[in-house]
């Protein structure tokens, strides 16, 4: 018998089993046309797990219930993974994180978000305990992750995919930017891991919380027919009520939301520019030899400075670069993010030095005459880094452009750790 999952297909608790299946081969089926407070009801699903709580999983030898302990035994059922780490200490540490992910962040985010959306009593102060108890974790886990790019290790633990799975909920539905931009590490962990490809296959696109659900209201309860007479009865069945119009469910507000059409970029809307963005990224990755001479030159013949604006970054923090992976993996980590400008953008970042702290620098092209706002707003890490716009009077600042180009070594005295380029 398949390993079958009783869970809904947006169950955040059931994202963990699935994603640790995907690590280490293991089939797991998700069943089919679950109706949570329906499916979760039957006898035959009582007898699997008698609180009627899911996930569980149907197995040969029996059903396991508790989401991470379904998650532990998937992880375990194929011996030739990294999923437990490499050694006892790291197995532990493994459990130190999959307890603090679901005591410290878990729990303290489902008493914040819980009461909000009405399925239990919401009381301010229980509420203000909720959030300072869960800064207080993100603050300790956003430490840790200062150093380190995973949980435990230098790979994807059972850790890390039960802490992410945990702050899904959170980052999804009720932590907006505002309130994460307070741990950057936190930020960057979270979304370096949703964009891993394991991940993405379960997740889908990830998208953070634009605001805190507003506190659902409980309608009072409808006054009982028993308690009236039947004259009463039928006096209002003779009324002409006018009924309100009905609210529209979730699915059907989603779906009308889809079908207005998308506003705009507003970049979309800028006069034509002679640059055009793919010419350019086009001959920067066709061009072999002579860089200098054609690529570069090919940049400036090209180069509108009507339409287009030329911009250096800094990375803030580089006295926290102090491991080359765990630097290189903030530098792709941004990359990703910035897939949403692909259109409207082209950037180098150097990784500098030898030895630590290493630094990091940046050169970007951007459609428009200021850094798009689009991408201010949804990529958190143009936060981490200073911005300056290029001044092409200066021809010190010109040719510093052509050698962020170019990969030039060494870089302003330094020898070039990697460069990476968004095209």
């Amino acid at each position: 018998m398949a390993l079958v999952l009783h869970a809904g297909n947006t169950n955040k608790n059931a994202f963990k089993a699935l994603i640790a299946a995907e690590y280490t081969g293991v089939k797991v089926e998700l069943v089919q046309n679950f109706e949570m407070g329906v499916s979760n009801k039957t006898p035959e699903f009582l007898q699997m797990n008698p609180i009627g709580k899911v996930p569980v999983l149907q197995t040969p030898d029996g059903p396991i219930f508790e989401s991470n302990a379904i998650a532990r035994y998937v992880a375990r059922l194929k011996d030739d993974n990294s999923l437990f780490g490499s050694s006892l200490i790291e197995c532990g540490r493994i459990e130190q994180w999959i307890d603090f992910a679901s005591m410290e962040i878990d729990k303290n985010i489902l008493r914040w978000f819980v009461p909000r959306i009405g399925f239990q009593v919401y009381l301010p102060p229980a509420e203000e305990a909720a959030i300072s108890d869960l800064k207080r974790a993100l603050a300790a886990l956003n430490s840790h992750l200062a150093t380190n790019t995973y949980l435990v290790g230098h790979s994807v633990t059972l850790a890390d995919i039960v802490m992410t799975c945990n702050l899904f909920l959170g980052f999804n539905r009720i932590m907006t930017k505002t309130f994460t931009s307070e741990f950057p590490h936190v930020e960057r962990y979270f979304w370096t891991m949703v964009n891993q490809p394991n991940f993405c296959k379960i997740f889908g696109e990830v998208k953070q919380a634009e605001s805190v659900p507003p506190v659902k209201k409980t309608a009072p309860p409808k006054e009982s027919a028993k308690a009236k007479t039947k004259d009463e009865l039928k006096k209002e069945a003779k009324k002409e009520v006018k009924k309100e119009p009905a609210m529209p469910k979730e699915d059907d507000a989603e779906e009308e939301e889809a079908s207005k059409p998308k506003p705009k970029n507003p970049l979309d809307l800028l006069p034509p520019s002679k640059m055009i963005l793919d010419e350019w990224k086009r001959l920067y990755s066709n061009t072999k030899t002579n860089f200098r001479e054609v690529a570069i030159k090919g940049f400036w013949d090209m180069y509108d400075p009507e339409g287009y604006s030329l911009w250096f970054c800094d990375y803030k923090y580089n006295d926290e670069n102090t491991v080359s992976f765990v630097t290189l993996n903030k530098v792709g980590g941004f990359l990703q993010r910035m897939d949403l400008a692909r259109k409207y953008a082209f950037g180098k970042m150097l990784v500098i030095g030898s030895e630590p702290p290493y630094k990091v620098k940046g050169l970007w092209l951007f459609r428009g005459q200021e850094i798009p706002q689009f991408v201010m707003d949804e990529c958190y890490d143009m936060e981490l880094y200073e911005w300056t716009k290029v001044d092409l009077s200066d021809e010190a600042q010109k040719e510093r452009v052509n050698a962020m180009i170019e990969d030039q070594e060494p870089f302003e005295g330094k020898a070039l750790l990697d460069a990476k380029c968004f095209k």
